[in-house]
């Protein structure tokens, strides 16, 4: 079946739309939900990026155009009753809006999306600087403080790797990455700019 046969053949709903469920393809995470129309579905095909239907917009939509998110295309599958398509893709950067890796961070237990809060938590208490905040205090004494502390945590979690004491090994990593969190903060650095940055790192 040749390009404009698949593009036909598909069931398309009563606005000339289809859904998309797009996976990262290296770890099989749903990044997203959207939609195509044929124009969109020809032009991923044709480009190798992703190009979707913006209902609210009502009009065609690169993935990235303005963000430098884009998706590269590694493979497009349609499911049995040819109404739901599949895009495998190459995320570059993160798929949502928010910052998250995927648009599906609310999960149970989603660390993910704890990080992304106490991120938020930490900035507020930046911002405003309540009294008996251990944050607070952090902020208020500054950088060098602030790094001081990083080192000692980044020592202790060392230490208790050494010792091959897994619980203490986690309660230590626990207080490596919130301070290491608070330095973010402290620096203006984003959380989803690190994970971009691993994510660079991963695709080598």
């Amino acid at each position: 079946m040749n390009i404009e046969e698949l593009i036909k053949d598909l069931k398309y709903d009563e606005k000339g739309l289809i859904p998309v469920v797009v996976q990262d393809y290296k770890t099989g995470r749903v990044l997203m939900l959207a939609y195509m129309n044929e124009e969109a579905l020809r032009r991923t095909i044709e480009t190798g990026e992703a190009w979707y239907f913006s209902r609210s917009r009502n009009a065609l939509w690169h993935k990235g155009e303005t963000s430098g998110h884009f998706q590269k295309v590694k493979d497009i599958a349609v499911d049995c009753d040819k109404d739901t398509i599949l895009l495998l893709v190459e995320q570059i950067g993160v798929a949502c809006h928010t910052g998250n890796f995927s648009c599906f961070y609310r999960a149970k237990d989603s660390g993910e999306s704890f990080l992304f809060y106490l991120e938020k938590f930490l900035r507020e208490r930046k911002e405003k600087l309540p009294e008996e905040s251990y944050s607070a205090k952090l902020f208020k004494e500054g950088k060098d403080r602030i790094l001081q502390k990083l080192g000692e945590e980044a020592i202790e979690t060392i230490i208790a790797g050494m010792k091959n004491d897994r619980n203490d090994f986690i309660y230590e990593s626990a207080d490596l990455l919130f301070h290491l969190m608070v330095a973010f903060v402290e620096e203006n650095i984003e959380l989803k700019d690190v994970i971009q940055e691993l994510i660079r790192r991963h695709k080598g």
